[in-house]
């Protein structure tokens, strides 16, 4: 393993959070009034959106240089929404609450301007292909950079993290249970626990395994994670491959409505599910790959946390300290090349992980072995150790080395893991029901928010940022001049994905 960062790199440090939560009504169903406008436009506000549904919020925050700060901003988004949703409530867990019909989950709106129209269409491609309640998952988004790093060492972070992310599926894994409302008319394998909820004894996260963000079409996408210019050339084919069941579904119906974007086999880079993605701030009207190969990486975002429905706002300052310890130890430990046979065993591990990670003797790969769980688990937490104590004494505090502490504590007591406190505290207040337990969980967590005094120079300062963001909407729709159809074309033009120097 290489040495820590120095301190003034270590200082340097950044994170930030998204965080998506669906709306739903006092009674757990989920709501059908629109995005909220005195929160402003879903389009253009920097830190209120949504994600699939209209009924989907996604809070935004900035990059921070601690978890402290990042989660006291999420914490002022969460009493701002609070205000502008009435009774509704946000639902505190990933999986979703009970859905109606798959074509009832509304579909994002953003407006009529190009981009705006792109945005829904988007989303309706999703819906054909997919179906609407595998986006009705939520879940929070880490984003972490370190000052310095080359792109060479975001791709060797990357490639360590999917070997290892195994291991925050099991020590923060949430969703063990499901409303079977989100496998109506599925296969999928699950028990009844009771009458109305679905769950595997062992799981940790469903939404990460094979019910949840899965495409049997996305993996036939040989990504590897070794370099740049690997990565962009999978995420290129895939862009610009045309892929039969989607060419059978089309680009428009019959009465002219757009069905999806394209037919490749992505419509756009944001439909590739990693658990761990390269990114670089967009500029605007820029594509996402585009921005990565002019630019290079600028920061990682970490994919595969789910909400946390014990904690107000989905995740605890001492989650995101094991992160930032979890992320240096997959920058610094030696990182090979991946392959073929890695990637598939990758998969393979995280599958088991999310479907049966407190399974007692639960063993995984590791190259020609086969190594148990929490033999391989204790191995990287007495890597990450040394690591938590540096940033302790880089940052001041206790911090990193209390986070540390309890992942060994929940790695050698599974019972301590959010995914069987979830199934306890099922069992122990609400007759093994996930939808009354959920429910409980948003009552409570809204009103520990509503106790939360919200400084008035923040409320106004967010009425501002609300209103500022429709009339930029307003302009954009006003500054469109070309047809949609010949912006999409433009828009999903090969030559937008390429740097210049590239371009035909």
């Amino acid at each position: 393993m290489k040495h820590a960062p120095s301190r003034a790199v270590l200082e340097g440090m950044r994170c930030g959070i998204e965080k998506e939560s669906l709306r739903v009504q006092p009674d757990g169903r989920l709501a059908a009034t629109p995005h909220p406008r005195t929160l402003g436009s879903a389009l253009t506000h920097p830190h209120i959106t949504t994600d699939f549904s209209e009924s989907q919020l996604e809070l935004i925050t900035s990059p921070h240089a601690g978890a402290e700060a990042c989660l006291e901003e999420l914490t002022r988004i969460h009493q701002v929404v609070y205000r502008a949703i009435g009774e509704e409530l946000l639902w505190v867990s990933s999986m979703p609450c009970g859905l109606p019909a798959d074509d009832a989950i509304p579909i994002g709106q953003y407006g009529g301007s190009n981009i705006g129209r792109a945005k829904t269409v988007y989303r309706a491609g999703l819906s054909n292909r997919y179906g609407r309640r595998m986006q009705a998952i939520s879940g929070i988004h880490y984003n972490w950079s370190l000052p310095g790093l080359a792109n060479a060492d975001y791709f060797a972070l990357i490639r360590n993290f999917r070997r290892h992310g195994w291991l925050l599926f099991y020590l923060f894994g949430a969703s063990p249970a499901v409303c079977p409302s989100f496998v109506a008319g599925r296969a999928h394998g699950l028990k009844e626990l009771r009458p109305g909820t679905l769950h595997l004894p062992h799981a940790t996260t469903l939404r990460m395994g094979r019910l949840g963000y899965q495409s049997e079409a996305q993996d036939s996408i040989a990504a590897s994670f070794n370099d740049l210019a690997s990565y962009g050339a999978a995420l290129e084919d895939a862009m610009t491959r045309t892929w039969p069941a989607y060419e059978k579904i089309g680009i428009q119906g019959p009465d002219g409505e757009y069905k999806q974007l394209s037919t490749a086999l992505l419509q756009i880079e944001n439909e590739f599910y990693g658990k761990i993605r390269p990114k670089c701030v967009m500029r605007s009207g820029e594509r996402p790959l585009h921005a990565l190969r002019e630019r290079g990486v600028e920061y990682v975002e970490v994919r595969l946390m789910d909400l946390d429905p014990f904690a107000p706002i989905g995740i605890t300052a001492r989650v995101c300290r094991f992160l930032d310890v979890f992320l240096l130890h997959c920058l610094l430990s030696d990182s090979p090349p991946d392959t073929p046979d890695e990637i598939v065993a990758i998969g393979r591990n995280q599958e088991k992980v999310a479907a049966r990670g407190r399974e007692p003797g639960l063993r995984l790969v590791r190259g020609s072995q086969q190594v148990a769980l929490e033999e391989w688990g204790g191995q990287l937490l007495a890597e990450c150790a040394p690591l938590a104590a540096e940033l302790d004494v880089a940052l001041g505090g206790h911090g990193y080395g209390e986070a540390h502490a309890a992942a060994a504590a929940m790695l050698a007591d599974p019972a301590l893991t959010p995914s069987a406190r979830v199934l306890a505290a099922m069992a122990a207040s609400h007759d093994n029901s996930y939808t009354a337990f959920a429910l409980a969980q948003s009552r409570s967590q809204r009103a520990a928010l509503a106790a939360l005094p919200l400084p008035p120079e923040i409320a106004a300062r967010f009425a501002a940022m609300a209103q500022e963001s429709l009339a930029k909407q307003q302009r954009m729709e006003a500054a469109d001049t070309l047809p949609f159809e010949d912006w999409r074309r433009q828009y999903l033009s090969v030559d937008q994905l390429r740097p210049r120097e590239n371009r035909a």
